[in-house]
This record gives structure tokens, sequence and C-alpha cells, in this order.
């Protein structure tokens, strides 16, 4: 264990760079709970798709507690907690509760994203610590990740975005959600809207576009670029934008079903783009 660890939570998408805590988050479906990560995204979109009931619930300060007294056990002297934003889910409060009572610091991170932009904010924050890097630097890796991080998201519905209470400045299209296919992007934290685009062809082709021009914004910084196309159960949809943006890009972008706790709250469908930078490297 190196004197910093690194604490995250189960909506980040990691890629085994660095050693990283996990800690899940929760999934109700049909009143039956699930911890994430053991519930399969084919099961979820197939469920939803039949208007099943589905929450999510973040994990308690206890659980939250009890990893951090885990990780102090194995030689741990200092933690960063970095966890999806905070205008999605009060995950981050749980953590910061739980730190209060922590026995050595806990620095908690409200990354304001979500998926691989957290995965590679917890990764780089890791891969510091097991360098020698102290908790500043270890802090500041995750937040400089995030702060020039992209999240740009096609959806089929807004409905269960609007059922989960994460519409966020999406609201405003609720009124001609009929109409369109929304592309949107997490800002400052929250779901806003982006563009409104007539049909789902339409709405990859700009998704495709709005991502390309933001790439080279990040990689302008000198960064290395990690790209990554989410989805859920629209497998071939997500493989086709992955070969089309490979095709531009110097990266190789990776195909990643979402999780559970995304999943519930997107809905079938979803295609998302995730553009994080790597400085470590």
């Amino acid at each position: 264990m190196t004197p910093v660890a690194v604490v995250t939570d189960s909506t980040a998408v990691l890629a085994g760079r660095g050693s990283v805590t996990t800690v899940p988050l929760q999934v109700v479906l049909d009143g039956v709970s699930h911890t994430d990560g053991t519930l399969a995204p084919g099961l979820l979109a197939q469920s939803m798709r039949r208007r099943s009931p589905v929450s999510t619930s973040r994990p308690t300060p206890h659980v939250f507690l009890e990893a951090y007294e885990r990780l102090v056990e194995q030689g741990a002297d200092a933690i960063v907690s970095v966890h999806l934003s905070s205008a999605l889910s009060g995950t981050v409060d749980a953590a910061a509760s739980a730190a209060v009572d922590s026995p050595v610091p806990v620095r908690v991170v409200d990354t304001q994203t979500i998926a691989r932009p957290l995965g590679v904010a917890a990764e780089e924050a890791a891969v510091l610590a097991a360098a020698g890097a102290d908790l500043d630097a270890c802090e500041a890796a995750a937040r400089r990740v995030t702060a020039a991080s992209e999240v740009v998201v096609y959806v089929d519905t807004l409905e269960h975005l609007r059922r989960g209470g994460r519409i966020g400045g999406a609201q405003a299209l609720l009124g001609s959600a009929l109409a369109i296919k929304p592309i949107l992007e997490v800002r400052d934290g929250a779901v806003q809207p982006l563009e409104r685009v007539r049909t789902a062809g339409r709405a990859l082709g700009r998704l495709e576009a709005i991502c390309l021009e933001r790439a080279g914004r990040i990689r302008a910084s000198g960064a290395t670029l990690d790209v990554a196309v989410h989805h859920l159960d629209a497998d071939e949809r997500a493989q086709t934008l992955c070969d089309h943006l490979a095709a531009s890009l110097e990266e190789q972008p990776r195909v990643v079903e979402l999780g559970a706790v995304i999943g519930a709250h997107v809905g079938p469908g979803t295609i998302a783009v995730t553009l994080a930078p790597r400085f470590e490297s």
C-alpha cells in the first residue's frame, strides 16, 4: 500500500492503471436491490423497456468509513476519495461525512463528471501515489483531469432522466421531446442541453463532429487523450461511432457498456462519448 490511497465509486470506468479502491452504489430493480456491477446491462435494458421500476442509491457514510479504515490498516496514511458529480448523486456527501471520522486525512473530490473521465481522474491520482506523490499532488491530479474532461450524450428519450430527477437544464427540452433527438452534455456537473436534432442518424453524426472538435482542444494542452464510447443496449451504433472516431483520431477509442447506475438514468439506446486528458504519462 502506498502512503496515499485512492478511492472512487462504481460509476467510474477504470482501465486498470494504478491501485484504486471502488465503493459500489446500489440499483433497485423491481423492488430488488443489486450492488452496482452485478446487474447485467442487458437485463437492465430489457426491464426498462418493459417500464419496470428502477432506482439507484448512494453508498452510506458507514460503507465509506469501512473502506477508509481498511486502507489505513493496509498502510495508507492519507486518502483521496474521487467521485461522480454531486449534482447527479449524493455519493460525494456520503464520502465527506465519512471523512470526518476517518483515522487519516481524506480529501473528497467532487469531479463534476461521470464514467470514464471519473475513472481517469482516479487512475491519474493512483499512478502518482504509487510514484510517491503526496496528498496535495494526488488530489490536484484528479482535479486537473476532470476540469478538462468532456462528456457528450445522445439519448433516445429524456423520460428516464426526468423520472430519476437528473435532467438538469435539459428540462427545457421536454416540451419538444417527441419531435427531437437531444444531444446533451455534462457541464458544471449537471446534464445540460447542447443541440436538438431531428433524427437519430443526424444526432450521432453531430455527436461525432462535436467530439472531434473538443478532442482537439484537450490535445492542445499537451495531454494524452483518453476516448471512450459508452452505450446501453446499443452496441452496433456504439461500435460504428467508435470506428468513425478512430479514423480521425490519433488515439484508439474503446467501446464501454454503461453500468447499471448510470444506465438506469439515461435508458436503453443511449450513446455517450467521453474525452479525458491523461497528464501522468
